[in-house]
């Protein structure tokens, strides 16, 4: 699972959605989901604009996070601690 980074590369770069829309010309709504809901997807072509235009590989705008264990593993690991 994936989780976006953008709104941690605007701070650290200093600048600001309405910037990034301009310099993508990527709509300011999807900036603003992108930086809002960072279990949103965006089409691999926008994650690319933003990361051209923050100068930064794709691969920064991206934490991979653990999945969480499936449904019947966690009945078990609950099961053991009691």
């Amino acid at each position: 699972m994936y989780r976006l980074r953008v709104k941690d590369v605007l701070k650290e770069r200093g600048v600001t959605q309405s910037w990034l829309a301009r310099n993508t010309k990527v709509n300011e709504s999807m900036i603003r989901r992108m930086v809002h809901d960072p279990n949103y997807m965006p089409s691999a072509a926008t994650l690319a604009q933003v990361a051209k235009a923050l100068h930064v590989p794709m691969e920064e705008l991206l934490e991979e996070i653990p999945d969480p264990p499936p449904p019947f593993l966690q009945q078990e690991s609950s099961e053991q601690k009691q």
